[in-house]
């Protein structure tokens, strides 16, 4: 063994004497954990009491895992305990002055504001802190090894014979036990850098999640290189931060990280730490209550119900260059968008991500869509919900697989030429303990007013949009989503819940913003300052804006006085359209209005027509089982209002399982019922869609004047006693379609429908086609257009209009 050097009357916090090294053996060093998958958090077992521990040794010890006889008890993740405003008052040891004394206390009772200005070497003075331990010796680059004495509470210390630019700690926590030798987490620089702080105080780090977090890395001494984790976390108000995990089995009292100046974030390396070890962040609040916190920036996470971060670097290497490429030259208003709208959990229940990946990838492929709009895939606790309480910002959900397994997926669909939007939610989170909520002991990441920072419907926080942190915090999650994992938009959720202040609120229940109004000023200017961001970094993506309200001006540039989303959901036509189909077909003559009074405004905002999920939950019943009537009559129906979305001007998302006519409401448990597709009426409809996309993205009179007037006129808007509607689509290339719907059960023979020229025109698409589930009722292939004036055009033909269907016809080429 090694000669050790001790000078038990001359350590670092004593006046030393000389001391010269005796020759020792090359300390071994110490290998990294091999990488494995993230293990469920489990409490560690109590700590037995070393033999020659006193009063001044910490209760817990902390070792590199796997090889440690003992751990420490782990504390609960998700209670809060009051810690005392002061170091509790010890006996000062012999040789410490009562200010060293406090310094160490500090530190101990984990709230130092700088530990590492007291642990770590100092010049030829060496503190380590070792709560547990019964010897601990320093190894120098030479192999000399220089022994520290017990100082105070887990704290030992020396003075070296010489300066030193590295050194490891050899640690004994039994006496005979085991040696662990492992690197000094109190001799790193800080991992962030000043520009990153800089350009977090500012609000303006477009990359947070590559400055906060836990980030592997390695650093270069003349021992060698040390590979471990960077930490860090944002908690300004914070008295204390510790990192707590399986690598220290969850007791942080060996690993207090530092307040980096004024910047409100505390950092700390620890060597060893790697990929798929679990890990927290021990915060002392400024209300004195210490609570164990997951990472806000955590980029992967441990399967609910547990809650702690994970470690995670993404080794993925994509393959979807030509997309991507391709993507750079399109503008989404000016394209097709024909969007299926999916719950991962419940599609086909059971799938992981690389399940997904061949079986969505393959089916929507199949059925024509553009793209898929996936609704909230960040972490969020219950496993029953669409999503939309988000406690893990920066991570998919561990449901379905890794984060890279989720780059997979995305991948996929991109080679198969579908483009990918996720649901995003910035307009609320969840008051769970563990996650965003009193973050440092504040209202951190909420508003402090629940006038502002509570939402009364939903039980959730809102964000504080008008602290420049917070905004950063959001703004870079959507950079995030959008670059790291190559999303091509975002749906931003509750926009509307978001500019308003008395959204939801009763009067006494919201206070007027500064100029008398209900305008949420901070939260309209977090929306534009996302919309640009956004697009100046990535402008040929899609941010959509889930906006109930009549606010003016949503896709409307920045510059010109708008919040910028490139488009919004048309909620309106969405609500009318749903309830003129309800109707009985005998009193929709008197609610003719509800289905076309979307093309008064068609063109004041870009609009996604949704019939989305929220439609199909809470009693609204299925899209099949909205209309009145036989079964028949009801799939005719969803068949024509299907028919008529695809043809309205404007983008079309379909939540899954109203492509085949799905009966019941949404059940996570039981999915898509797919078993239907046996009956003919939900084949039918399922055949349908993916006629109607087949027949649309190679139209461009569908959609490339979506929002324009020149790309849509009405035939005859005005038919409320024959429940017709009929009217033109044009496109940019000068392409023509004329369309026409019945939503009335009586066929409508030799009905007469204007067209702009003559000729030939031949049938698109007729939803009562007997291969839908239609009555095939004389559905004529093709009509000679006359010139004969009708409907304000110069030509006009003879058609048959089915019962409670839709015909599309264009020039014969």
């Amino acid at each position: 063994m090694s000669p050790r050097t001790t000078n038990k009357s001359a350590t670092a916090d004593e006046q030393p004497a000389a001391a010269e090294p005796a020759a020792a053996k090359k300390a071994p060093t110490r290998k990294q954990p091999a990488r494995k998958k993230p293990a469920e958090q489990k409490p560690a077992a109590k700590a037995s009491a070393a033999k020659t521990a006193t009063a001044e040794t910490a209760t817990a010890k902390t070792a590199p895992k796997k090889t440690a006889p003992k751990k420490a008890a782990a504390k609960k993740t998700t209670t809060a305990t009051t810690a005392k405003a002061a170091p509790r008052r010890t006996r000062t040891p012999a040789g410490l002055s009562a200010g060293l004394v406090a310094e160490l206390d500090r530190v101990v009772d984990g709230w130092h504001h700088d530990p590492h200005s007291v642990l770590g070497l100092h010049g030829r003075d060496l503190r380590v802190l070792r709560p547990g331990a019964v010897e601990v010796d320093a190894v120098l680059p030479d192999s000399t090894r220089v022994g520290l004495t017990h100082r105070h509470r887990g704290v030992f210390a020396a003075r070296l014979p010489q300066k030193t630019e590295d050194y490891r700690i050899a640690v004994r926590y039994e006496e005979g036990g085991p040696e662990l030798i492992e690197a000094d987490a109190y001799r790193a620089a800080p991992t962030v850098g000043e520009l990153d702080l800089h350009l977090i105080g500012e609000g303006r780090h477009e990359e947070l999640w590559r400055a906060l977090g836990a980030h592997t890395t390695t650093v270069e001494g003349p021992m060698g290189e040390v590979s471990g984790t960077g930490f860090a976390v944002w908690a300004p108000d914070a008295r204390g931060v510790r990192v707590i995990g399986d690598f220290n089995y969850w007791n942080g009292i060996a690993h207090p990280m530092r307040s980096l100046g004024s910047s409100g974030v505390w950092e700390l390396f620890v060597p060893g730490v790697g990929d798929g070890d679990l890990y927290k962040f021990q915060v002392l609040g400024a209300d004195g209550h210490w609570r164990d916190k997951a990472d806000p920036m955590a980029r992967r996470t441990q399967m609910p119900p547990a809650t702690a971060s994970v470690v995670t670097t993404s080794e993925h290497v994509w393959s979807d260059e030509q997309w991507m490429t391709d993507r750079k030259g399109s503008e989404p208003h000016r394209a097709p968008m024909s969007v299926y709208e999916v719950h991962l959990g419940s599609w086909r229940p059971g799938l992981d991500y690389r399940e997904l990946a061949d079986q969505l990838v393959e089916y929507v492929s199949d059925m024509g869509f553009t793209h898929v709009e996936f609704l909230p895939v960040a972490g969020h606790p219950f496993d029953g919900s669409w999503g939309y309480q988000v406690t893990s910002y920066y991570a998919p959900t561990p449901r379905f697989g890794s984060p890279d397994e989720f780059r997979h997926l995305v991948d996929s669909l991109h080679r198969a030429g579908i483009g990918v939007f996720l649901d995003w939610v910035p307009a609320h989170f969840p008051k769970d303990e563990w996650a965003l909520a009193r973050f440092d002991g504040t209202a951190l990441y909420e508003h402090p007013d629940p006038r502002r920072g509570e939402h009364p419907d939903w039980g959730t926080l809102i964000f504080n949009y008008g602290r420049t942190e917070v905004r950063n915090f959001l703004v870079a999650n959507a950079l995030y989503w959008l670059e790291e994992f190559h999303i091509d938009g975002l749906r931003v959720d509750a926009v509307a819940s978001m500019i308003y202040l008395d959204y939801s609120r009763d009067s006494g229940q919201w206070e007027p913003n500064l100029f008398g109004g209900r305008e949420n000023l901070e939260a309209i200017d977090f929306l534009k300052e996302l919309n640009t961001t956004v697009y100046r970094r990535n402008p040929n993506v899609a941010m959509i804006a889930e906006e109930s309200t009549a606010y003016t001006g949503v896709t409307s540039p920045v510059d010109h006085g708008g919040l910028g989303f490139g488009l919004k959901w048309n909620m309106g036509w969405m609500h009318d359209s749903l309830e003129y189909v309800k109707k009985e077909p005998v009193h929709r003559k008197y609610h003719h209005n509800d289905i076309t009074f979307s093309m008064v405004y068609a063109y004041s905002e870009n609009y996604v027509l949704p019939l989305s999920h929220d439609e199909v939950v809470h009693g609204k019943q299925s899209l099949f089982n909205k209309p009145p009537g036989d079964e028949w009559q009801r799939a005719a129906t969803l068949r024509a209002l299907l028919s008529f979305m695809w043809s309205h001007p404007g983008k079309q998302l379909l939540f899954m399982g109203g492509e085949i006519a799905q009966g019941d409401e949404w059940s996570h448990e039981a999915g898509v019922p797919w078993w239907l597709l046996q009956f003919e009426h939900h084949a039918g409809t399922q055949r349908l869609v993916k006629a109607l996309n087949d027949a649309y993205r190679p139209r461009s009179a569908l959609w490339s004047l979506d929002t324009e007037p020149a790309g849509f006129s009405w035939l005859d808007g005005g038919d409320h006693e024959g429940n017709t509607l009929s009217y033109l689509r044009r496109g940019e290339d000068g392409s023509v379609l004329a369309c026409a719907v019945n939503f009335s059960p009586v066929p409508r023979p030799n009905w007469r429908v204007g067209l702009p020229a003559e000729g030939r025109w031949t049938s698109v698409l007729n939803s009562d086609d007997p291969r839908f589930g239609g009555s095939g009722y004389e559905a004529p292939t093709a009509v000679e257009a006359q010139p004969q004036e009708w409907h304000g055009q110069p030509f006009s033909a003879e058609i048959t209009l089915p019962p409670l269907g839709a015909v599309w016809f264009e020039p014969e080429r």
